[in-house]
């Protein structure tokens, strides 16, 4: 925790996201890489003409090539990047793989703290907290947070925001 006087400033947060986070990232992309493929290598049984057949295995094979290094890459990628931390005084996240950012949101701008957990969040006893602010970049998320860390960082939340003055605008 750092203390009321020190300055906000953009810097990488502390804390990881639960390991599970990798579990639940491969699984999303597999959610999305294996119709993808499947599509066009179903599509092979119903063609008899050769020169599409050829194409639609060309088109297969690539897509899987893709889908594989996606579903590889990029959970560990994620987890290297996705950081959190809550302070006294601001919420620090880094998050995204391709596109990566930093975010620092004061506690005197923090307007709503919800949780939230999709079906295969609920799988892994995974959690995402999302922190409304009074920013237009929209609100701050912390996808793959344990469960029960993520309720106790929605309370954390709850209490600092109630005890900054200002009226998160």
């Amino acid at each position: 925790m750092m203390n009321n006087t020190e300055a906000l400033r953009l810097r990488p947060p502390r804390h990881r996201v639960s390991g599970r986070a990798v579990w639940w990232w491969t699984t999303r992309s597999l959610v999305v890489v294996l119709p993808t493929i499947a599509t066009p290598a179903v599509s092979m049984i119903f063609v008899d003409v050769q020169p599409a057949r050829m194409w639609l295995l060309i088109v297969t094979g690539t897509l899987a090539l893709l889908g594989l290094l996606v579903t590889v890459v990029m959970p560990q990628w994620r987890y290297r990047v996705h950081r959190w931390e809550i302070t006294d005084t601001a919420v620090y996240t880094s998050s995204g793989w391709i596109w990566q950012e930093w975010r620092v949101a004061p506690m005197s701008r923090v307007q709503t703290v919800d949780t939230a957990r999709g079906p295969l969040q609920r799988l892994f006893g995974l959690s995402s907290v999302t922190v409304t602010t009074a920013s237009a970049a929209g609100p701050i998320e912390i996808s793959g947070l344990d469960h029960t860390m993520a309720t106790e960082v929605a309370d954390q939340l709850t209490e600092s925001t109630e005890a900054t003055s200002g009226d998160a605008t």
